[in-house]
């Protein structure tokens, strides 16, 4: 097994614990007012001009002046804001939660809901997928968010070591992903396919928005029928690179088939050569002093919605018994996440 580095400093996190109860409950509403700010478009605004005047920003983006001040004054008493003469700068701790803006998104956005409900599920009051849901939408576009500020470049990075004329991106949403690695390497084709019919309606706009019709082709299609169910989708036999993100532990759900997702996976697509496949692991315990950004609420959100995760080392062991060689695991932005480089053993 390659040697995996866990130990990458960003992956310590800074938030000291025990959290008292002061910072526990100043985290919460801070989380919400960053939340808020974003959705506004003061942050990009602020990215994008490095400042913005109070007075003129409410009235061109419709916005009630008394709320908003009050979530600068927020912004301002958590040190992410600061404003002099009417006019809003973000700090150099603003600045650093720039590239962590996705999971904010993610978590207040997408997953709010969850969370506040957690005592029900654990009364078995309510169960997540019947009458408790996460907002797709925002889980969505926190994840994007993470994936441009965070993974984007070691991606890149690694698929620019790969000879490929077929790709294949397993949950690919709207098939930005693919589009974009496709027109990076003139000659390839790719498919992006994703369960969700609208995601896939999005694609085709995706897809034209590059210039790159009859070259990606969004399919919607469930990944577990393809594996599972003999689905065959045109063109998926001839993939030399398949990848997928933030989704092998969906794909691992069912326990008593587990083991047979990764062999699955080698046979539904016999030419590949290579396979990226980046998800989250669990968090290793044992005296830490600090916590990172995001670990304890995938790992919650997970545990609410009853779909297992993993360690790395489970990982591995998962991809040995599946027949796949780990190249090699290459820490992928988010904490506790990797990007694992497969082949075929």
């Amino acid at each position: 097994m390659p040697p995996v580095d866990t130990s990458t400093a960003q992956w310590l996190g800074e938030a000291p614990t025990p959290l008292n109860p002061d910072t526990a409950f100043n985290g919460f509403i801070c989380a919400h007012v960053l939340h808020a700010l974003e959705r506004l478009g003061l942050l990009r605004t602020l990215q994008d001009d490095g400042s913005a005047d109070v007075a003129p920003f409410c009235r061109e983006n419709g916005l009630d002046e008394a709320v908003f001040r009050s979530l600068i004054r927020a912004a301002e008493s958590f040190g992410y804001l600061e404003v002099h003469d009417d006019r809003v700068r973000a700090t150099r701790t603003g600045e650093e939660a720039r590239q962590k803006l996705g999971f904010f998104t993610w978590g207040v956005g997408g997953y709010h809901d969850v969370f506040a409900n957690a005592a029900a599920v654990a009364r078995g009051d309510r169960r997540f997928g019947v009458d408790l849901h996460r907002d797709e939408g925002m889980v969505a576009l926190g994840s994007a968010q993470a994936d441009t500020a965070l993974m984007r470049h070691i991606l890149d990075e690694e698929i620019s070591r790969l000879d490929f004329t077929t790709l294949v991106d397993l949950g690919a949403g709207v098939s930005e992903r693919v589009s974009r690695l496709v027109q990076a390497r003139p000659g390839s084709r790719g498919l992006g396919i994703d369960i969700s019919k609208s995601a896939t309606e999005l694609g085709a706009d995706t897809v034209d928005r590059y210039g790159l019709k009859g070259t990606v082709e969004p399919v919607c299609a469930d990944v577990l029928d393809i594996l599972f169910n003999g689905q065959r989708i045109d063109g998926a036999d001839e993939a030399d690179v398949v990848m997928s993100f933030m989704f092998l532990h969906d794909l691992l759900v069912d326990p008593t088939r587990r083991d047979e997702v990764i062999p699955r996976l080698r046979a539904s697509f016999p030419k590949a050569n290579t396979f990226l496949l980046g998800d989250t692991t669990v968090r290793p315990r044992g005296g830490e002093s600090t916590l990172p950004v995001f670990s304890s609420g995938f790992e919650l959100a997970h545990a609410l919605m009853g779909v297992p995760i993993y360690t790395l080392e489970q990982y591995q062991e998962l991809f040995d018994k599946g027949g796949m060689h780990l190249r090699r695991a290459v820490p992928f932005g988010a904490p506790h996440t990797y990007l694992f480089v497969l082949e075929a053993a």
